[in-house]
Order: C-alpha cells, then sequence, then structure tokens
C-alpha cells in the first residue's frame, strides 16, 4: 500500500450510518444469540425499514467478526432391544368399545428457541384428546397423564398405551 493511499484511508471521514448499522448488527447477532445468518439481519432489517442488502450484512459480520451457528437437530435415542419383560397387553387393538378403557400418549420435541418437550394423551375410544403438557424436561408425559386423570375422574382400569 502506497503512503499516500494510508494517509487518505486516515482522513476519510467515519461514516455514521454505518457505525449504527454495525452496532444494529451486533445487537441483533446477540438477541438471535448467535444463530441469526445475513438472510435473517436482511428480513429483520428490512422489517425495521432499513434498506440493505445480504452482502452488505456479510461484510458487516465480516468486521465484526461475527459467525452465524446454528443449533443442532434434536436427535432421537433409538431402542436397540426389545423389552421381553413388558408384555403387550394392547395387542394392537385399538378399537376399543367404550370411553376410558384404552389411553394412548405420545411426546414429540418442538424447537421454540429452544427444545421443548410436548406430551398428548388420547382416548381411544373418542379420539379426542384428554390430557397434555408442555415442559423443559421429559416429565411431560407425567404431567399429561396426570392432567387425563384429573379432568376425567380418575377413572378405574384404564390401559395406557405408549412406545
Amino acid at each position: 500500500m502506497s503512503r499516500s493511499a494510508f494517509y487518505g484511508w486516515l482522513a476519510k471521514p467515519v461514516d455514521e450510518g454505518r457505525t449504527l448499522l454495525r452496532q444494529r448488527v451486533s445487537t441483533i447477532f446477540d438477541d438471535s444469540k448467535g444463530s441469526a445468518g445475513n438472510c435473517s439481519f436482511v428480513a429483520i432489517l428490512r422489517r425495521e425499514r432499513v434498506r440493505i442488502g445480504r452482502f452488505k450484512i456479510m461484510r458487516l459480520m465480516e468486521e465484526l467478526q461475527l459467525q452465524s451457528k446454528q443449533p443442532r437437530a434434536h436427535r432421537y435415542k433409538v431402542a436397540t432391544a426389545e423389552r421381553l419383560d413388558i408384555p403387550n397387553t394392547l395387542a394392537r387393538e385399538f378399537k376399543p368399545s367404550a370411553a376410558y378403557q384404552v389411553w394412548s400418549g405420545d411426546i414429540r420435541y418442538i424447537w421454540t428457541g429452544r427444545w421443548v418437550y410436548l406430551a398428548v394423551v388420547l382416548d381411544l375410544y373418542r379420539r379426542r384428546v384428554v390430557g397434555y403438557a408442555i415442559s423443559d424436561k421429559a416429565d411431560a408425559a407425567i404431567a399429561a397423564l396426570d392432567m387425563a386423570c384429573q379432568q376425567r375422574g380418575k377413572p378405574k382400569s384404564v390401559l395406557f398405551h405408549s412406545d
């Protein structure tokens, strides 16, 4: 670099708009816990009525030394062995003759900015939800079953099936 180019660069006035934009990009990045990428920045800033393109965002992120990181996909645990000590009482009879005889439950992981568990209990006769719970721990299934029992008057001899 020539000496005159260096001193020309030093004498260049500071762009206040770019400084404010860098601060806003840094704030958005911190709010997203490091997961926002250039397309996310563009969408957020355009909602704020800021006209900007993704390549300018990329340059700002390089200047600020920000690198987007995405959360890993949730991995389900896979059962490796069949449990022969637990009998299959239901025997795939998913059509009971009356309500409150057989309930079935399932649990799912949902990304809501963090992973949460959603557990649901269904009455197989009516095909309706009788209990549900959301938790950040795996105890959501127990809470959903408790809710179903409380809502339905603690029915006797209900068979509960879950995977």
